[in-house]
């Protein structure tokens, strides 16, 4: 099989989600880059994901999720000596808590010697995480490694910032992000993560920040307040999509995967944000961070829907 046109790299988790006080935890599937590569595939884009996995009942689990979904996972390692990483979700006064259990995963062992390099060169986007990097030291290197291969082929490199504080302290966070960030074509930054990675407070400044470092595209998004969208020639603010939302989670990598898949196929920044807009406000609409994620018709309908409204367009 030739390469994806997507491929994105990082450590995929199984997740538990408490769903009585008692116990009784919903099973299902997380992990940043892995949720953006299976938007991008259901946003009509070719993906595939780059990882390794422990040989365990969750590591096939993932390989059936991405099957399923249309992501090529051909080239994800499987390591008998290490786990697939595990999160639990529990509910509070205070809302949603999490507990990893992802120390010495199979995902946080990797190093540069087994980025796929022939894979990975043949990509037209490569996809990473400032989680993909805070996993461990030897991850964090075969992320560069893998950004190195791509931009020597001419492969987009994609980066969302992505902070983890739970993982790394904010100063060694904050100089591997910016590092990382000078060498991506297309950041995509949340704003919170953003505040605290660049002690600035306005989107714009934000935005100027990470196209004076390189970006070719930056697409920095506002929760609900939408994104706000930017090359060197135009910049965009679109405004959120007013659903009935039930739960966030994953829909900054809802936004990334339809951005990704819609960039390449337009080559236009502001359009594929507002497509992305629509995709991730669609992904909230259920529980869970992979199941509510929308196909392209689902958000190609509902653009059509809002007719040209101007609060939910632009």
């Amino acid at each position: 099989m030739s390469s994806p046109e997507i491929i994105a790299m990082g450590e995929p988790m199984v997740e538990f989600n408490q769903a009585l006080d008692k116990g009784h935890y919903l099973f299902g599937h997380g992990g940043d880059t892995s949720n953006c590569a299976i938007a991008a595939a259901r946003a009509g884009a070719s993906a595939g994901y780059f990882t390794a996995l422990g040989d365990d009942a969750f590591g096939d689990s993932f390989m059936q999720l991405w099957e399923e979904n249309g992501v090529d996972a051909s080239h994800v390692l499987r390591n008998p000596e290490a786990h697939t990483g595990v999160y639990f979700v529990t509910h509070g006064p205070e809302g949603h808590d999490f507990t990893y259990l992802r120390a010495g995963s199979a995902a946080s062992r990797i190093t540069p010697k087994d980025v796929p390099a022939a894979y990975l060169r043949k990509a037209r986007v490569l996809h990473v995480s400032g989680i993909s990097m805070a996993i461990s030291e030897s991850a964090c290197d075969a992320v560069f490694e893998a950004i190195r291969m791509a931009r020597e082929a001419g492969v987009l490199v994609s980066f969302d910032t992505n902070l983890r504080l739970r993982l790394w302290p904010l100063p060694r966070a904050r100089a591997v992000i910016e590092a990382a960030a000078e060498l991506c074509d297309i950041a995509l930054p949340g704003m919170d993560d953003a505040r605290q990675l660049t002690s600035l407070e306005d989107p714009d400044a934000i935005v100027d920040h990470y196209l004076s470092l390189g970006a070719k595209v930056v697409a920095l998004t506002l929760g609900r307040g939408g994104c706000l969208v930017a090359t060197g020639k135009e910049r965009r603010r679109i405004s959120g999509i007013q659903v009935q939302a039930v739960d966030a989670t994953g829909a900054g990598d809802a936004f990334d995967g339809n951005f990704l898949a819609e960039y390449l196929r337009t080559a236009d920044a502001i359009s594929s944000a507002h497509f992305a807009n629509v995709a991730a406000a669609l992904s909230t609409l259920r529980y869970g961070a992979v199941t509510p994620m929308p196909y392209r018709e689902d958000v190609l309908a509902f653009m059509e829907s809002l007719q040209g409204d101007a609060s939910g367009l632009e």
